[in-house]
């Protein structure tokens, strides 16, 4: 999600809000006062995922728990006092008490993610707040249709780990797009739910190409019973183009999620 500069997951509430008493089954739901309290946050470790983007995972004793698919906020304040304040997609699965993940790309100009890239090492801190937002929560109790390109599909991989680690039933599928698959994040995570897409280089054998009707509407025509809730995460020209192939082979409107960035 970058949308002020550098936000990969800034949300917005298209046409449908979900009650705010949305939880992770197994969880109790988010505490809004909690999400409302600036904390301190220390990074622990950074994991390159492609040559543009890593994770920072945090430890935040006090983090009240997320819903997959939700964001926060986070701040650094310099020596001089200035502040910076970005929205970021949690990354990670719930279930990992006192800990979150973020996967940020290292966007030109940006004063949060070029600090991340280029000066945080473990045990620098930060300031986070959240969760925030319930519109993209994923509760894990309906099958979830997920679209993402670049640093969109962020917040779908925190469904898609919280699928895994809870072994829900529920259908799950992911088609996510990239430039090449050097460019692919969380590539050695993907498993049979996902459908990789790449728009400039791809291994031998595989079309390259832009996401196209061919890998939306197999799975419309062979949906689950109650159909889906599709999730649509990417920059506003890949955000529009993804709804309208969903539109286009037959998913409600009001059962499209969209987040959007750039």
């Amino acid at each position: 999600m970058p949308g002020v500069a550098d936000m990969p997951g800034v949300a917005e509430a298209e046409t449908f809000t979900p009650a705010t008493r949305f939880a992770v089954p197994g969880r109790i739901a988010v505490s809004n006062r909690a999400a409302a309290r600036w904390q301190t946050a220390t990074i622990t470790e950074i994991r390159r995922e492609t040559p543009h983007a890593a994770t920072f995972r945090l430890a935040v004793p006090a983090w009240a728990g997320h819903l997959p698919g939700q964001h926060l906020m986070l701040r650094l304040t310099a020596e001089d006092g200035y502040v910076a304040q970005r929205h970021y997609s949690i990354a990670s699965a719930p279930d990992d008490p006192g800990h979150i993940e973020l996967t940020l790309d290292h966007v030109e100009g940006g004063e949060v993610s070029g600090w991340f890239h280029t000066l945080a090492a473990p045990g620098d801190m930060v300031e986070v707040r959240g969760p925030l937002s319930g519109f993209f929560a994923w509760p894990g109790d309906r099958p979830a249709l997920l679209i993402g390109a670049g640093s969109g599909v962020v917040p779908l991989m925190s469904m898609v780990r919280h699928h895994r680690g809870r072994e829900l039933d529920v259908p799950l599928r992911l088609l996510v797009s990239a430039r090449s698959p050097e460019e692919l994040i969380y590539a050695r995570e993907y498993g049979s739910e996902t459908t990789p897409v790449f728009t400039r280089s791809a291994p031998e054998g595989v079309p390259v190409g832009r996401m196209a009707a061919a890998h939306v509407a197999p799975l419309l025509a062979d949906q689950p019973p109650g159909g889906w809730e599709a999730y649509v995460c990417g920059s506003n020209a890949f955000a529009e183009h993804a709804s309208r192939l969903l539109v286009a082979a037959g998913q409600p409107v009001d059962r499209i999620r969209i987040e959007r960035f750039g």
